[in-house]
């Protein structure tokens, strides 16, 4: 199996427990961390052993049930699920894919949720390296059925729509659904590809079409999916999918969804210098990609249309200088905007991780990262080692257009050293991130203990957090 895949991690069952939520203030540029208004955290998971790589999902027929999957460490083989039906006041906790009927679980989850309250789960099974699992819940997360098993190619090199790749392993589904339709995409091993589904209503889930190679996507990876206003389909992965350096990223646009178009030719956006293992002092064990994330406006509203890209750039290559940065377009990916750089430190610090989503209801962006500028070596709440440049805290913007951003938000009210862990993925490959109503929904692996409900203490294994988060007034 490709080496990010993750590891899994023991926990125990089924809990309820009350925890706070809360909102967040305005922070200014410069301003240190000390100064900053942080949203109330709150320790999802309260679990020994590690937890990490997050999905988080906010069902937009009732806002205030939001669903948090994530991977556990070994030797449990199962994902861990958190569920709120309170706005995140109250958690139902339980392991799913522990042997049920969503069998043995690995890690890599993914969620979303359509406008009819369809909650779709894609993960990576323990062991089986050539199907990826599609489930569905209609209770809001409560309860899963398993409705596909969705296969690689069965050749070790095979042409779809007269695309040929070579084929491995399956590994980081993501999977997205609205307007009608679910879909899948995946590494193959080599190149990415993609799957969907028509879908009519709550529970009414049609089946998927056996798996597209998208064109221009050999030793492409760790990428994301959007759905169009018009039912558009945009993929973007990262080449390639090893090293410290190159990491451009492509996208490609198949413009009738679950028509008979299928994927066009692969366009390079950036080169964000980052490569598929990028090694940077807050991840020294796992690394970093460029984690590029969609994001698609159809709303209705003045960006109707829009499409965001999200990623990570290496300036100069090889620094650990690492920013946040956004692209948008207009014209369904032919051409993107001048970058704006999210992050407004004035540090050379990194910023990594980056997870960007789009609320349904007004058009605006949520961005958020994991970002080491408070750690100067120097003491103070954001070092906890008197090294630079290694401890993380969690940090985000809004934006109404993509053309420019809010001041930054410290999002964390802790400071967390991911190789303090021992987890060997660090903070792993990915964090969460769901935008609904004006309230950014992060998750992301916490060992800072700042709620004082870790079992492992403080600086020891990661918790799964999440918080809060309004978006600024004007």
């Amino acid at each position: 199996m490709n080496p990010r895949t993750c590891v899994v991690a023991a926990v125990v069952a089924t809990w309820a427990v009350v925890l706070s939520g809360g909102t967040a203030g305005a922070a200014s540029r410069d301003r240190t961390t000390d100064d900053l208004s942080t949203p109330a955290n709150v320790n999802v998971s309260q679990l020994a052993g590690n937890q990490s790589e997050e999905a988080v999902a906010v069902n937009p027929t009732n806002p205030d049930n939001i669903v948090i999957v994530t991977n556990v460490q070994r030797p449990t083989e199962a994902l861990f699920e958190g569920v709120s039906f309170d706005g995140g006041a109250t958690w139902t906790k339980s392991l799913i894919g522990d042997g049920d009927n969503l069998g043995i679980a690995c890690c890599d989850p993914t969620l979303s949720f359509d406008e009819h309250g369809n909650l779709f789960l894609s993960y990576l099974y323990r062991n089986i390296f050539d199907v990826v699992p599609v489930a569905l819940s209609i209770d809001g997360g409560l309860t899963f059925s398993p409705i596909a098993n969705i296969a690689k190619p069965a050749s070790s090199t095979a042409t779809t729509n007269g695309h040929r790749g070579l084929f491995r392993f399956v590994d980081q589904p993501t999977i997205v659904a609205g307007e009608g339709e679910a879909w899948v995409i995946f590494n193959a091993g080599g190149p990415m590809v993609a799957t969907g589904a028509p879908v009519t209503g709550l529970g009414e889930v049609g089946a998927f079409f056996p798996v597209e190679v998208i064109h221009g996507t050999n030793n492409c990876t760790y990428g994301d999916v959007a759905i169009g206003p018009a039912g558009q389909i945009m993929n973007v992965c990262t080449l390639t999918e090893s090293g410290q350096g190159g990491g451009k990223l492509r996208v490609s646009v198949d413009p009738d969804g679950l028509g008979p178009a299928g994927f066009g030719k692969t366009t390079t956006v950036v080169d964000t210098h980052v490569g598929g293992f990028d090694f940077i002092a807050p991840q020294p064990d796992r690394s970093v990609d460029a984690e590029p994330g969609l994001a698609w406006d159809r709303t209705g509203g003045a960006q109707l249309g829009r499409v965001y890209l999200v990623y990570t750039l290496e300036h100069p290559n090889e620094s650990d200088n690492t920013d946040i940065q956004v692209r948008f377009s207009d014209d369904e990916g032919t051409t993107w905007s001048q970058p704006v750089r999210v992050n407004d430190d004035a540090t050379v610090n990194s910023q990594f991780l980056p997870k960007i989503s789009l609320d349904p209801t007004t058009g605006h962006l949520a961005v958020m990262w994991y970002d080491a500028r408070n750690d100067l070596g120097a003491g103070g709440s954001g070092d906890t080692d008197g090294l630079p440049n290694d401890d993380a805290q969690v940090w985000g913007a809004f934006s109404t257009d993509g053309t420019a951003f809010t001041p930054n938000l410290r999002i964390s009210a802790g400071t967390s050293n991911s190789h303090d862990s021992g987890n060997g993925i660090d903070f792993g490959d990915y964090s969460g991130l769901s935008f609904l109503g004006g309230v950014a929904h992060p998750a992301w692996s916490d060992n800072s203990n700042s709620t004082g409900d870790n079992p492992d203490g403080n600086l020891h294994q990661l918790d799964i957090y999440t918080a809060a988060v309004h978006e600024p007034a004007g």
